[in-house]
């Protein structure tokens, strides 16, 4: 199930200076949830692990199936929708998997989601969306008028925009630090490329053409680069949120939609 990546250089140097001594392999499989089978091939690779659980509490009523596997006092690694890399830091030392579906991208753009893993991993933020919001899901979820998949997708955005406040420091360092000018180029062309995307976002979701959760979802990149980010996801690139987050996320939800 797991083969041991090679790490580009800058990559291998991230590591040692965010999360001295993770393992990072690449799965045979794409999951999104890491099934038990794989779990337990993991245990073998690892020298300890200590399962973080989510509570079946935090999830509304109204949510979508896929969730429910998130849930219980198992080690959950992975969550729907969080991309093509994984991590952990329930096992010692933390892991970062790479999933399959990435093959084809450009190195350059693999080696940064690496990278910004181990930085992650590292920082110590929450590893899913249920691990930051916990209890405040369902008014989080009671705050937004959508069904329940858009909910999800809305708040992985916004979890996503709170990480990004942690770990944009980090990546703008690189421009100026040693051994990682790869990182530091493929960070900056991933912004550049999302500005004009961002330039008319509040248009275009005024207009029907881009759905309020589609646009959270650019929205949070630009608050991960550091960019202009229109109303109201302006309001989530803010101390006050990188401080107070799931609280603050709630409240910014109750805003919008009253």
């Amino acid at each position: 199930m797991f083969d041991e990546r090679d790490l580009h250089p800058d990559v291998a140097a991230v590591r040692d200076e965010h999360a001295p001594g993770a393992l990072v392999y690449d799965t045979e499989r794409d999951f999104e949830v890491l099934p038990t089978s794989a779990l337990t091939d993991l245990m073998m690779v690892v020298d300890g692990v200590e399962p973080r659980g989510y509570s079946a509490d935090w999830l509304p009523a109204e949510h979508p199936e896929i969730l429910d596997r998130l849930v219980g006092d198992d080690v959950v690694v992975g969550a729907p929708g969080d991309g093509s890399v994984a991590w952990t830091t329930q096992t010692t030392p933390p892991v970062v998997l790479v999933k399959p579906r990435i093959e084809g991208s450009p190195d350059e753009f693999v080696s940064f989601l690496v990278a910004e893993a181990l930085v992650q991993a590292g920082l110590g933020v929450p590893e899913q969306f249920l691990g930051f919001f916990r209890e405040s899901y369902p008014a989080f979820a009671a705050a937004t008028p959508t069904d329940p998949t858009a909910t999800y997708q809305l708040a992985l955005a916004v979890f996503d925009a709170y990480v990004g406040l942690h770990t944009r420091e980090v990546f703008a360092s690189w421009a100026d630090a040693e051994g990682h000018a790869m990182l530091a180029d493929a960070w900056a062309d991933a912004g550049e490329r999302l500005q004009p995307r961002l330039d008319g976002l509040g248009r275009a979701v005024a207009r029907g053409e881009t759905s309020f959760p589609d646009a959270a979802e650019l929205a949070a990149g630009g608050v991960k680069h550091g960019l202009d980010v229109p109303a109201p996801f302006d309001a989530l690139d803010a101390l006050a949120y990188r401080e107070h987050g799931a609280s603050y996320a709630v409240t910014w939800a109750e805003k919008v939609f009253s």
